[in-house]
């Protein structure tokens, strides 16, 4: 007699397959976060998964090219993965539009330059672009993150998302404010207070506050709307090379070549 499949075996064998889904993912996002290779033991422990677990998401991965081995037996991440995602991100529109205007940004000041969005309480750089000699490379990356509220970039963009005190008591929540310097923003009043003048000025500025020594000038980038930014243009640099009066002074030429102006 056919067993029956009770609707708790039904649901168990899908969750099964989810379960297998989400762990070749996790093992597809641990292999990013080694570029010179992990060990099959290493990333089952990472993952806290069985090695035969691990080992078949890996196999998974290598057959779609996404993964493979060097000559050392270690996993990495694998061309056909690297070349889809550098195809993707040259071709998404923002990135293409702003490259022109980072590209004299840094020719003018010679220092790095970000365009980065919001997404929850982080900023994300989806573009960098540094000099080629000279200055200093800030540990920035493209696709990293930042805490929203200690970034000039992101404090930009949260002065158009969160219009009023409330709305940025909501945005804030229960969560403590991560204060990377003392010169961080730490409560609800000093964050409010800051998207007032932000509101105000047109403009933001990062004075170590995510980062002692960097600071930063940014300004909201309008690439998709003329009413919505939707990303934040920043210059960032050394303290002692380029100081942040430099930068407020030499704000009118920032927004024309933000504008799409001076470009030819």
């Amino acid at each position: 007699m056919p067993k029956l499949v009770r609707p708790a075996d039904a649901v168990s064998a899908a969750d099964q397959k989810l379960v297998g889904s989400d762990r070749v993912l996790a093992v597809l996002a641990e292999l990013a976060r080694h570029p010179d290779g992990i060990g099959l033991e290493e990333m089952a422990r990472a993952v806290a998964s069985p090695k035969p677990t691990a080992h078949r998401a890996l196999a998974s991965l290598r057959r779609a090219g996404f993964a493979t081995q060097n000559g050392h037996g270690r996993y990495v991440l694998g061309d056909e993965f690297l070349r889809l995602a550098f195809a993707h991100h040259e071709a998404r529109p923002d990135h293409v539009r702003v490259t022109p205007i980072l590209q004299a940004l840094c020719d003018r000041y010679g220092e790095t330059v970000h365009y980065a969005v919001l997404e929850g309480t982080s900023v994300v750089y989806r573009s960098k672009l540094d000099p080629p000699a000279g200055a200093v490379r800030l540990t920035s990356v493209v696709g990293g993150r930042n805490p929203a509220h200690c970034t000039g970039v992101g404090k930009v963009l949260l002065a158009h998302a969160l219009p009023d005190e409330t709305a940025v008591r909501v945005w804030v929540g229960d969560r403590t404010l991560e204060q990377p310097t003392e010169r961080s923003i730490g409560t609800v009043e000093e964050l409010h207070a800051a998207l007032e003048r932000i509101r105000a000025l047109g403009y933001a500025i990062d004075d170590q506050e995510n980062e002692r020594g960097v600071n930063c000038i940014a300004v909201p980038a309008y690439l998709t709307s003329p009413t919505v930014p939707s990303g934040a243009i920043s210059i960032s640099g050394l303290t002692y090379r380029t100081p942040l009066d430099k930068l407020v002074s030499d704000l009118p030429a920032i927004r024309a070549i933000v504008a799409g102006e001076n470009l030819a």
